[in-house]
């Protein structure tokens, strides 16, 4: 189980882009339309409106349809769940890498909801991993741990983020040891190469999933009692 909740940590550090690099990317886009101008963090909404749309159409088409083929009652189990979480997550910083390096293209003339698919895919994702993640260790857990593993999403949420961060503050460092100003300019992004990291985070996320595959196929189902 243990390599299992390790995704998670690689997930989480991709999903939390959406509070951070995805806003900063988003500040030098196009965001006025007439006399307003669109706060980037607001693009956010996308990411909610995702899994408000895509939970209803999971549970009332896809789970159906995909349980005429598996004869599982949930259609997927937890861990196929969770894996299509990981590879959609990893579709969502794919669209990001494109998007920032059209947009380094036009310098600030492409408008802000080109980013609306990352923020979209980013939220399916979250349908399938997280909800799939506390099932996993609900049911698979020792009966009287159960709360307690219910918690360690919360956990690998927490350890996601410090990698993330970790992995931005290796990547500055390494970028600017030569003088230059980086992939991720501490103020002008356009000097920098904001689409580089992403595709390093596709690479991380291209790593995860065969690895969550391997062990996936090697974990032992809890029998149920």
């Amino acid at each position: 189980m243990f390599p299992i909740w390790l995704s998670g940590i690689v997930f989480t550090s991709l999903q939390s882009q959406i509070y951070t690099l995805f806003v900063q990317q988003g500040r030098s886009m196009k965001r006025i339309i007439g006399s307003f101008e669109i706060p980037p963090a607001t693009l956010g909404m996308f990411d909610t409106a995702s899994v408000l749309i895509c939970v209803p159409i999971y549970d009332q088409v896809l789970v159906p349809l995909v349980r005429r083929f598996t004869g599982r009652a949930k259609g997927f189990t937890d861990l196929q769940r969770m894996g299509v979480g990981l590879l959609v997550s990893v579709l969502s910083m794919a669209a990001a890498a494109i998007v920032e390096t059209e947009r380094l293209r036009g310098l600030g003339a492409m408008n802000i909801f080109w980013q609306i698919p990352q923020y979209f895919l980013m939220g399916t994702a979250e349908v399938f991993f997280y909800i799939g993640q506390l099932e996993f260790y609900y049911e698979q857990s020792p009966d009287a741990m159960r709360s307690l593993c219910s918690a360690l999403p919360l956990l690998s949420t927490a350890f996601g983020s410090y990698l993330s961060s970790l992995i931005l503050t290796v990547v500055a460092y390494l970028t600017t040891m030569d003088g230059e100003d980086g992939w991720i300019p501490a103020e002008d992004i356009d000097k920098g190469h904001l689409d580089y990291f992403f595709w390093l985070l596709v690479c991380f996320g291209c790593v995860n999933i065969p690895v969550f595959v391997f062990f996936s196929v090697k974990y032992l189902q809890k029998k149920a009692a």
